[in-house]
Formats: C-alpha cells, structure tokens, sequence
C-alpha cells in the first residue's frame, strides 16, 4: 500500500506539472514580454518553442534604449530574464490547440493545458511553390482538417507534409477517412519516436517523390509528380513545414484577415482566453511594437484569470 501511495503522489504531481495559467506560443520579442508580465503577476507561465526567426539576425540597432546587439544575444536576455520570474521554457514545436474546458497545446512531445493561450508565433509561413495549389485552393486543397475534413468522409485525401505538425494532421483525419496517403515532397521525414511508431502501426502509405503539380479543374483530381507518375485524390491537406499562427487561428475559428490574426486593441482574439501579439497580427513589423503587443496580450491574459478566480 505504501508503494501505491508513493507512485500516485508521483502521477499526481506530474499531471499538475502539465498544467498552467498561460501558454505563450513562440520565444520572439512578443512572447518573451508577455511571459515577463504573466510570470510577474504570480501565473503559471510556460513558454513554446524552439528558436525565433530574429536569432538570425546579425544586428540590432533600433531598438530603443538596447546596445547594439545580434538577435541571438537579444532572446538569450529575455529567455534569462524569463526563468528570473519563474517562466517555464519548453524547447517543442506546438502543432495544435484545442479548446475545451481549457485549452490544450499538443506539441511534438508532449500535451499541455492552460486557462489563457498567448499566440505569437511571427508571420505565417509561405506556401509551398507546388503549380496549381492557388487555384486549386479551396477546390479540394485545404489547410486545416479539422475545419474541412468532414467533407472527406470515406475518401482518398493526401496529407502534404514531413514534421510532427503533417502527423497531428493525419490523425484528426483519420476522424472521417482511413483512407490517406503521406507525401513529404522529397523531404525527409522529421518526426518523433511515438510518430514514428504510429506509421508503422497504422501502415500509412507514404510517397516521398517530388510533387510537380495538382491537377483538377473544379475540383482537384490528382497529384503529379516530377518522375510523370501520379496519384488520383479527392482532397489534399497542406501541413508543410511547422504550424503557423493562421493553422492554429483555422482550427480554432479564430477571425483572420489578410493572413494575419484579428484582435482588439487589447490583443484579444475573437475567442476569450485567446490572445495574439507580434508579427502574426500584421501591421508594422518590428520588435519594438512586438514588445508593446506582448504586453498588452500578458495584462489582458492577467486580467482573464483573475476574473476567471474571481468567478470560482
């Protein structure tokens, strides 16, 4: 009976590890800054994500009141100043949210939850250069499967992709069709262990070849490849490279104009507990009003949860 005792103090302890006040998706500038303010405010803070695009680059030099400095230097001091507060960081690739009760934020690793979810993962990423998938879109070729799935049920779809983000994909597929094929556009796959090990168990076909071209005229019909093979299809979903702020908005039913996320002026999204700050809003781009947004969204994220208590 001890033994028992002991181990489920321990899973005990590790579930409430999983769970937090705020989840920041995303180590720029604008994440940083919310971290900063929700970490100070005494809420569970964790922080998402691997590296930031400024890292790279070389020279800072107008950012008001900094040193010149490289953008590796400038993240490494915010991340420093982060764990000072008591911020958790988590080296991961967040490939989705969910809204439920509360939110949860699967990564290639792992599932957390959380009572606020902060957005500020930069610009969307740019679209794969593959001939026809902008007139195609929208005509079978689609973004997110848990918005557009339902109109699959029981047909042959593709899922276009290589990372962790192309799996989580496939499985919330797999909800309407168990018909689907991997192609990873000559790339090699990069995915974790558990991934790994779903493919091999649900023998899901995988085509590595090249894709040259989507084909269809009302409706895509095939995907062509730079050998001249090809496959037929009834839809294809992109999940290319990693989850952008816009997948995450998609899934969620998040309002999104001109590919950047819609928020007040408090950095809140059209759904409560949900806010963006950072590159992903539009607007100027620069890490300064990254900085001026990331507060705001930590204040609002702070002002959520303290009502959300006040209410318990």
């Amino acid at each position: 009976m001890i033994w028992i005792y002991y181990i489920n103090i321990y899973y005990m302890s590790k579930g409430d590890l999983l769970m937090y006040d705020v989840i920041i998706i995303g180590k720029g500038p604008a994440g940083l800054q919310a971290a900063l303010y929700t970490a100070r405010a005494k809420l569970k803070t964790l922080v998402i994500g691997k590296d930031s695009v400024i890292e790279k680059s070389t020279r800072i030099d107008n950012y008001c009141c900094a040193p010149s400095q490289t953008g590796e230097e400038l993240i490494a001091i915010g991340v420093q100043q982060g764990k000072a507060v008591g911020v958790e960081f988590k080296k991961e690739i967040a490939v989705s949210i969910r809204k439920n009760s509360t939110f949860e934020v699967i990564t290639d690793n792992n599932t957390y939850k959380s009572k606020a979810v902060i957005i500020a993962t930069g610009q969307p990423s740019k679209k794969i250069p593959i001939k026809n998938i902008n007139y195609l879109e929208g005509k079978g070729i689609h973004y997110c499967s848990t918005c557009d799935g339902f109109f699959y049920e029981g047909l042959k779809v593709g899922i276009i992709g290589y990372t962790d983000y192309a799996i989580q994909e496939l499985k919330e597929m797999q909800n309407y069709t168990n018909n689907i094929t991997l192609y990873t556009n000559n790339q090699e796959l990069d995915i974790n262990t558990i991934n790994q090990k779903f493919l091999k168990e649900q023998n899901i076909p995988i085509i590595t070849k090249k894709i040259y071209s989507f084909e269809g005229e009302q409706m895509i019909k095939k995907i062509s490849f730079d050998d001249q093979s090809e496959e037929n299809v009834d839809g294809v979903f992109i999940a290319y490279g990693t989850a952008s702020s816009v997948d995450f908005a998609r899934k969620l039913g998040i309002m999104i104009q001109d590919n950047a996320i819609q928020v007040d002026d408090n950095q809140k999204t059209n759904i409560d507990g949900l806010y963006a700050a950072g590159d992903c809003t539009g607007g100027f781009k620069q890490i300064s009003t990254a900085v001026g947004q990331g507060a705001l969204a930590g204040k609002s994220a702070i002002e959520y949860i303290k009502k959300l208590k006040e209410e318990i």
